[in-house]
């Protein structure tokens, strides 16, 4: 008999998008910061309080994500596998990705709860990871997500795509060639990353056979709902 998506599923799918969104947004305000991109009439710490905001709102949706995908009976994902990077039976290597970035989010978040006594150097080093986990969340889900191939999903993938590229090249551009070392950098990882994308998701999650190919385990490809596969 074919049991119909649960409420966790269509939770899984909706926190996920919006977790992207929201660290997408939280990425953007960092870099405009860091980048004195604040526009005018914006003190600092306007622009540091939205991007907390936004930045805890990401983790929380995170955190619903988490929970409701281990909720699901529909695959086996225990809270283990979703806090211990490819530990899991189901897509292990994408869902670890997941994993990795939420543990960076997680460790941003309670490093500035302990801002003082972490110190701010380290701190300003721990901080940095949430700009890691924003293109590991991409793959992850890519990789892992059911709605990886619907028109409303991937508009949604390109501008979060689009966006952060476009702050890295602005905030590289302007004032080179000051530090043109670590400009370089970042434009070379976001080119690189760029690329990566457009060579892998034709023949990876938006071609044909990706819910095999990726780790789906057998019996689940052979019991699947229909939109889930």
């Amino acid at each position: 008999m074919t049991v119909g998506p649960s409420i966790y599923w269509y939770l899984t799918r909706s926190t996920g998008a919006v977790a992207l969104v929201l660290l997408t947004a939280a990425v953007l305000v960092g870099i405009a910061s860091i980048g004195r991109l604040r526009g005018p009439g914006l003190p600092r710490f306007v622009v540091d309080g939205v991007h907390r905001t936004v930045a805890l709102l990401a983790v929380v949706f995170l955190v619903i994500h988490v929970i409701t995908a281990v909720m699901d009976s529909f695959v086996s994902i225990s809270l283990v596998n979703a806090v211990i990077p490819f530990s899991g039976s189901y897509r292990p290597f994408w869902l670890g990705l997941g994993a990795a970035a939420f543990d960076l989010m997680v460790a941003v978040l309670v490093t500035s709860l302990l801002r003082v006594r972490v110190g701010h150097e380290r701190w300003r080093r721990i901080h940095w990871l949430a700009y890691l986990s924003w293109p590991i969340a991409v793959v992850h889900g890519f990789g892992t997500g059911s709605d990886a191939q619907q028109s409303w999903m991937l508009l949604i993938d390109v501008v979060c795509i689009l966006s952060v590229l476009g702050a890295v090249v602005v905030r590289a551009l302007i004032g080179w060639p000051d530090n043109a070392g670590l400009r370089i950098g970042a434009l070379s990882a976001a080119g690189v990353f760029a690329i990566g994308l457009l060579l892998w998701l034709p023949a990876g999650p938006l071609g044909k056979g990706w819910a095999q190919r990726s780790g789906t385990p057998p019996a689940l490809l052979s019991t699947a709902h229909g939109s889930r596969a």
